[in-house]
């Protein structure tokens, strides 16, 4: 360090404290050789080395008169700082007092050396709050350079590197230097060399900074890659990993606090069909939001993941009250149940939740994730948008459907799949003029399989794509044979709303295909027509109406199968092109001892003959039954009265006893 002219205000940085004593020795030192007043604000430690280096030199230090002032740094900060930060009028108390009464004194200059900023800022003697010690320091230098426009003195303020150690320091440390009159470099740059040696200096000090700028660029991604082995990256919430290592350790905590941890496994209902109606970037967003709300539900110690796909899973450990379990699961479906707003689209969704306990259900995390996962697939089957606690039963019935997915899969290459036929009859000419395909499977070892039990695994596992359009291709050419006899004769198939989606473009074309070369007599139509469910008519979007649109075009009739037992919206019989209603078989079950199932169903065939809608009744099982439903104007009955599900040999063989009506102009045609 070298003497300067009064009024200067420098700083000095600095890495180690040898290098400080030395520099601070030369600067006051010279002040003293000359005569001059030397003020020193350091901490304890420092004004001991400093005595001794002074004292090395021959110079008075902290034994000497009237031209060395020592101020312990750590003993002057409380007098100028109130509540935690710096104060300008205790400043000039404290400090301002000290400064002039030395420049008032002394006939020669005045050099002041303060460390007290730097302590402001580092972070082992930092009496400031900590986001504020930097933003004190520039209070602090200010406050000198007021004093400065009063009193003669030169300066100087000293900074540890480490004052400043991270990226984000930068734009502090560059308001320090701006405040400054001269900046001296750390001792890694010495200002006397010659003009080779300061290149070769500043060439290294460039190959230093390049090398830890491309280090911090491989720690970040470094980072990044962590993170996205780590946590999600669509939603960003936690993923399998995490899920697994948490999971383990609250289990150990549990295990040490004997307190429970639940966890609840989260699949959104009907979530492919967002995707293959809106898109996979719009479902992307839902999932998203959906994230967004579920972490908002949870405590610090819980835990929100994304297991994959549609898949959630929330850890609540620590839990004082089981109830809370409860309120966080109804709380889910609540709040899920509000709309999501995707860009221009708006979608609704429910969630089934599965929860299960440690350690009342299982003890390892393994465990505890497939009891979650039963749970859940027993909250779909009860309806969905609900939620159920595992039990060990579930564990036995999610076993039973395991094996009865695994001989579902190769059930059709074995040909234990089989398509029966029931007749629908004519109520008021009474011929059999159309029949439902039903599928049968006939197991080797378990006999009748209901279609109950395996069409909902069929759907969950996208088999129903493959084995619907098995049963179409049936049901077509079956149906091709007998209109060939009876002309007029049509077969109607139920159609999941998994096979309408996109991935069952395909069939979808296949089947129009071959409709329109197996078509009937002019005016007839195709030997088959389609039932849809009112599920499908509530999630659909306009790819799905250009379809249906497109089997109505084809000339496919189509039937709104079970109407009554869903949501019934009128909005829906008007927004499709919808050709018979088919009256749900608990509406005709009691209806000749129930007056209100009597008045409902004379009110839906008369709301669907004004819409110009034909109706068919389901489960007609009495001649009490039938008669009434001809009565009020019903169309068609079909029901163990006129014939149970039977195979097609059977099937030909009724229609050869009972021959259908042959199609005219009857408003029942």
């Amino acid at each position: 360090m070298h003497s300067h002219a009064s009024h200067a205000h420098l700083v000095q940085f600095y890495e180690n404290d040898r290098f400080l004593i030395e520099g601070l020795a030369d600067f006051i030192g010279a002040a003293l050789s000359g005569g001059d007043k030397g003020i020193v604000i350091a901490t304890h430690e420092h004004l001991e080395q400093l005595d001794a280096a002074l004292a090395r030199r021959g110079l008075p230090g902290a034994a000497g008169a009237g031209n060395y002032i020592a101020l312990n740094a750590n003993g002057m900060l409380p007098l100028f700082m109130a509540n935690g930060l710096p104060d300008k009028a205790r400043f000039h108390d404290a400090i301002g007092t000290i400064v002039a009464r030395a420049a008032d004194a002394h006939e020669g200059d005045v050099y002041i050396f303060g460390e007290m900023v730097a302590l402001l800022c580092a972070g082992e003697h930092c009496h400031v709050h900590t986001v504020g010690k930097h933003q004190a320091a520039i209070h602090v230098e200010n406050y000198f350079n007021e004093l400065q426009a009063h009193y003669p003195f030169t300066l100087l303020c000293a900074y540890p590197l480490s004052a400043f150690p991270h990226e984000d320091d930068r734009a502090m440390f560059g308001e320090v230097c701006r405040l400054h009159t001269g900046v001296l470099p750390a001792e890694s740059l010495d200002m006397e060399a010659d003009l080779d040696t300061l290149r070769r200096t500043i060439a290294l000090l460039q190959q230093q900074a390049y090398a830890l700028s491309t280090e911090v660029y491989d720690r970040k991604q470094v980072e990044r890659a962590l993170r996205e082995v780590n946590f999600d990256r669509l939603t960003g919430l936690p993923n399998r990993n995490v899920f697994h290592d948490r999971m383990d350790m609250d289990i150990k905590r549990s295990r040490r606090t004997q307190r429970p941890v639940a966890l609840l496994f989260i699949d959104l209902d009907h979530f492919k069909e967002i995707n293959d109606t809106l898109g996979h970037a719009t479902g992307d967003l839902l999932l998203k939001q959906v994230g967004q709300r579920l972490a908002s539900y949870v405590r610090a110690s819980d835990t929100v993941t994304r297991l994959g796909g549609d898949e959630f899973t929330i850890t609540l450990a620590e839990l004082n009250n089981l109830g809370t379990v409860t309120d966080v699961a109804q709380k889910i479906l609540e709040d899920l149940a509000h709309p999501f707003q995707l860009d221009d689209e708006i979608a609704y969704i429910s969630a089934s939740i599965g929860i299960t306990l440690y350690p009342q259900d299982a003890t390892s995390t393994g465990e505890l994730l497939r009891n979650a996962d039963q749970a859940m697939y027993e909250s779909k089957a009860m309806g969905r948008n609900r939620f159920c606690y595992f039990t060990h039963s579930m564990q036995e019935a999610a076993q039973a459907r395991m094996a009865m997915s695994n001989d579902l899969r190769s059930a059709l290459d074995k040909q234990q799949l089989s398509v029966f036929y029931q007749p629908i009859v004519d109520l008021h000419a009474g011929g059999i003029v159309k029949a439902e395909a039903l599928l049968r499977w006939q197991h080797p070892e378990n006999g009748d399989i209901s279609p109950v039990d395996f069409i909902p695994i069929a759907e969950h596992t996208g088999m129903i794509v493959g084995i619907g359009n098995w049963v179409f291709q049936q049901a077509l050419n079956q149906a091709s044979t007998w209109r060939a006899a009876h002309p007029g004769f049509s077969v109607s198939v139920n159609v999941s709303p998994v096979q309408f989606y996109r991935s069952n473009e395909a069939y979808y074309r296949e089947w129009l295909s071959h409709c329109k070369s197996i078509g009937g007599a002019p005016g007839v139509g195709p030997a088959v027509s389609i039932e849809i469910t009112e599920s499908l008519m509530m999630t659909s979007d306009d790819s799905v109406i250009d379809k249906l649109n497109a089997f109505q075009n084809a000339g496919i009739k189509i039937s709104l199968d079970d109407f009554g037992t869903g949501y019934s919206s009128l909005s829906y019989l008007r927004k499709f092109n919808i050709d018979y209603l088919k009256i749900d078989q608990s509406f005709v079950h009691n209806l000749e001892h129930d007056s209100a199932n009597s008045a409902l169903c004379e009110a839906i065939i008369v709301m669907a003959h004004k819409l110009g809608l034909k109706v068919i009744a389901e489960g007609i099982e009495t001649p009490g039954q039938r008669d009434m439903l001809a009565g009020a104007g019903c169309d068609y009955g079909q029901g163990y009265l006129f014939g149970q599900p039977i195979s097609a040999g059977q099937f030909e063989q009724l229609l050869t006893q009972a021959p259908p009506r042959r199609p005219d102009s009857s408003a029942h045609a």
